[in-house]
């Protein structure tokens, strides 16, 4: 059963705690009947496409699988928190009720999402362990009948309730079955077949933008420029076919492969390095889902959409040994990359990667010794399947690392989530320290989305001419594109009712003869009354901090204890606020937003993402202009990245990452680290170099 119906995650943990998601996946088998034309059982491994030609399979021969551990049943798993995710046996449950409900018997249907609907906050806080369990409930999203439908299946009950979308423009997540059967549409037109074999190529191309696998693994180097497929994603028809590049050839599969093995030669840099913990990891894992390292505690899950959920962060106070709250939850809600090439084949290149695909159904393998240390400790989670066929495995790992700074040794938990979205890799890190801080960091790598060109070097360019990017290699360019990743935190400094503070920094002259000084800075305290005065657009000229307090909780001196938010990766977007691509994407016209908290305000791009018109975001949320202080608030902040590409990242790229931190700003009443101790000799073992080395 679990083998059959359930999508599954597994989580493993070492050291101190960081957390990487990995993915397997099988596509479906092809239509044995289709395209015949290209003969497509002769080319293998096959290509893939979708709506918007950003996914591949994981079962090609070039990409290495780990080393796979040894995975308990979960037949018999319970929920022990309630916020754990839903269990093998609710998962089944809900599956069974879905399929006796009038809307979806007899009929065909799609299950988008089948997630927890969590509980009311207030239930959540009020809860202690060896309560019962609040009731636990089932969030569906399904489309039947050319209909998006959102339910809430009660597991104790059964009964199943309906709510109303409105006039939502958008649709939902799109499914595997989605992304992986429109690989096969254009193969069964017939104007498809007659354009690629006149271009010269005869194996499985991928829709919207089609690719050779000839001669590399790294297809997304070899564009077929200009050659684009509309396809229909509820009947798999083929609408439309553009063809406007066939002056334009595709680029030479020389020095595209990235594979170590297909490198003439090799320099190793540095030695390898052993990274040990010899008296054990300091973290422990209560009821699969409860994490607890130092001074910290938070409930972690898997989530398809956002990827992982923080929720329940507690840090422990040094002074009076209480767990005091710092954020209810927290979350990637989208990631929005918009491609700067206004041209027919790639406008539409403005990608939604939460809301659109699924950030965590897009998690990638990752590879022992190099993205891992050796030791690691499993912990798994599950996830229902569309239409409860094929499985996919999630792995995520978790480790430490140690710095010293002066006499206090600084270690960190980290807590890693990865995803492979077609050609781009995403790494989010949720790091805790020690001091009460914790930093939101955003690595970027993968694969550049380039598109063919007939110029194989710069001086064949007329000056004239925008190529919309760089030439990396000869008939290669890489477009210029921006990355938004946008965080909802759902801060509760002590407590759920908080205020926002923008602390902003202002030149002050002094008085004739006052001082030898003529200026001097001072910090001037705006309290934000509703969600307008909290819209930041970061600026140099005006330097600022962002504060998030409890006005009812004061330190032994006197100040109101709080968290800021110290920003970081501040690329600002750049597209008209009119253009279609910004209208969706609207919730990056600012860094940093706050809105009242709103159990069906989660995902910044709106509920229905894809081929949505922008009527349900953030921002059109936060213009409503509702009251903010001193009540519960949630943070929103975009991390922000222009990306010019450049040779270097020809043929794969290296890691570029930001982040931001959230900061304590008088939460503890001194230095939380003062009673850490030193490390001494006895500690640590003594490694020497092997002496063959």
């Amino acid at each position: 059963m679990e083998g059959k119906n359930l999508l599954r995650y597994t989580l493993f943990l070492f050291f101190t705690v960081l957390l990487i998601l990995l993915t397997f996946s099988d596509l479906p088998s092809p239509p044995s009947n289709k395209a015949a034309q290209l003969n497509c059982a002769a080319y293998s491994p096959c290509p893939w496409c979708t709506s918007k030609n950003r996914f591949l399979s994981k079962k090609t021969d070039f990409l290495r699988k780990p080393t796979n551990p040894t995975r308990r049943r979960h037949s018999a798993d319970v929920p022990r928190h309630p916020l754990d995710p839903l269990t093998v046996t609710e998962l089944n449950k809900v599956r069974k009720i879905i399929q006796k409900y009038d809307l979806f018997e007899n009929r065909a249907y799609a299950l988008h999402s089948v997630v927890l609907e969590e509980p009311e906050k207030k239930a959540v806080l009020e809860w202690k362990k060896g309560d019962p369990l609040p009731p636990r409930k089932a969030a569906v999203v399904a489309r039947a009948g050319g209909a998006s439908h959102v339910l809430t299946v009660d597991l104790g009950s059964g009964e199943v309730a309906r709510h109303e979308t409105g006039d939502l423009s958008g649709y939902p997540t799109m499914t595997v079955e989605d992304m992986t059967s429109v690989t096969w549409a254009p193969l069964a037109s017939a104007d498809f077949n007659r354009t690629v074999v006149e271009r010269g190529e005869k194996s499985r191309l991928i829709k919207v933008q089609c690719y050779s696998l000839k001669d590399t693994a790294n297809f997304y180097m070899r564009p077929i420029e200009g050659l684009t497929v509309l396809v229909d994603l509820d009947t798999k028809e083929v609408v439309q076919i553009t063809d406007k590049g066939k002056h334009i050839p595709i680029p030479n599969a020389a020095n595209t492969d990235y594979r170590f093995a297909a490198q003439n030669s090799y320099q190793r840099l540095i030695n390898p390095i052993s990274i040990e913990q010899p008296k054990g990891p300091s973290f422990t894992i209560e009821d699969d889902h409860l994490v607890k390292w130092a001074n910290w505690e938070f409930h972690l899950k898997p989530d398809p959409r956002a990827g992982v959920i923080v929720s329940r962060v507690m840090v422990r106070d040094p002074g009076s040994g209480e767990m005091r709250n710092v954020m209810y939850k927290g979350l990637t809600s989208e990631l929005f990359v918009p491609y700067m090439d206004p041209t027919d084949a790639w406008y539409f290149k403005t990608y939604m990667d939460a809301g659109e695909y699924g950030f965590g159904l897009q998690a990638m393998p990752l590879d022992p010794l190099n993205d891992c240390p050796r030791n690691a400790y499993y912990m798994d989670g599950v996830f229902l399947r569309p239409m409860g066929r094929r499985t996919f495995d999630r792995i995520w790992f978790v480790c430490s690392r140690a710095m010293i700074r002066e006499v206090r040794p600084k270690v960190t938990l980290v807590v890693r989530m990865a995803a492979s979205v077609a050609n781009y890799d995403y790494i989010v890190d949720w790091e805790f320290q020690t001091d009460g801080l914790i930093r939101i960091k955003v690595g970027l790598s993968g694969i550049l989305m380039v598109k063919g060109t007939p110029y194989s070097n710069t001086n064949q360019v007329n000056n004239q001419e925008n190529l919309y990017g760089t030439l990396l290699s000869e008939n290669v360019i890489g477009v210029i594109h921006d990355h938004y990743i946008t965080f909802y935190l759902d801060m509760d400094v002590d407590g759920s009712d908080n205020s926002f503070v923008k602390v902003n920094l202002q030149r002050e002259y002094t008085e004739p003869g006052e001082s030898p000084r003529m200026s001097y800075l001072k910090a001037v305290r705006n309290v934000a009354k509703t969600e307008k005065d909290a819209q930041i657009k970061l600026k140099l000229s005006d330097p600022s901090e962002f504060h998030v307090i409890n006005p009812t909780k004061k330190t032994r001196v006197g100040n109101p204890v709080g968290y800021k938010v110290v920003p970081g990766g501040t690329a600002a977007n750049l597209l008209d606020p009119n253009d279609p691509p910004q209208k969706r994407g609207a919730f990056t016209n600012n860094q940093i937003w706050v809105t009242p908290y709103n159990k069906t305000e989660q995902w910044a791009g709106g509920l229905f993402v894809y081929q949505s018109h922008g009527e349900d975001t953030l921002e059109v949320w936060s213009n409503r202009d509702r009251p903010i202080e001193n009540k519960d608030i949630v943070v929103w902040y975009t991390l922000g990245f222009h990306h010019i590409p450049c040779q270097e990242d020809f043929p794969i790229m290296p890691t570029v990452s930001s982040s931001f931190d959230l900061k304590p700003v008088n939460f503890f009443e001194s230095n939380p680290i003062l009673k850490i101790p030193p490390n001494v000799e006895n500690d640590l073992p003594i490694c020497k170099a092997d002496a063959s080395a």
